[in-house]
């Protein structure tokens, strides 16, 4: 199974499009918010399964502040990351995810790639495509590869 995670594109496509064209064939779309009303036209192009949350940009959105969802035996824990005060680090978010005995847990809101493994979660961050924030500043996403009863697999890439 090949996951596409993405998060922050705020509403500008061009480079969602650019990732998903290289990807292709995807089994499943994660996005970790701010997507500021494009999770329609994600609906349109994408031809799988899709999870997606809001973020603190998606003023009027009815989407979901956060998600937990199953990918095969994994436990997935979605949200954008803001109010766990992701800027200062991801103690608060780990510990939120261990209590819902998530495997792993998603966010977005720093727009900066990130892939910890502490404590028996695993905490991603694919990083932000439109407005990316970490040295080099070059738009990033993340890949997740899930094989049977292997340990999953996560590679972030860059436009």
């Amino acid at each position: 199974m090949k996951i596409l995670i993405v998060s922050d594109t705020h509403r500008e496509n061009s480079n969602f499009m650019k990732a998903l064209e290289r990807e292709k064939p995807i089994d499943m779309l994660i996005h970790c918010g701010d997507a500021e009303g494009s999770e329609y036209y994600y609906s349109r192009v994408v031809d799988c399964p899709m999870h997606i949350i809001s973020g603190n940009n998606d003023f009027f959105s009815d989407l979901p502040a956060e998600k937990e969802f199953k990918i095969g035996p994994l436990k997935v824990f979605l949200t954008h990351g803001h109010t766990y005060r992701v800027t200062l680090g991801t103690e608060m978010l780990r510990a939120e995810a261990q209590a819902r005995g998530a495997n792993i847990v998603m966010y977005g809101h720093t727009h900066r790639p990130r892939i910890e493994m502490e404590a028996g979660v695993i905490v991603l961050n694919p990083g932000s495509l439109t407005y990316p924030r970490q040295d080099g500043r070059e738009p990033s996403y993340m890949i997740m590869t899930v094989e049977g009863a292997k340990e999953p697999e996560f590679e972030i890439k860059y436009l």
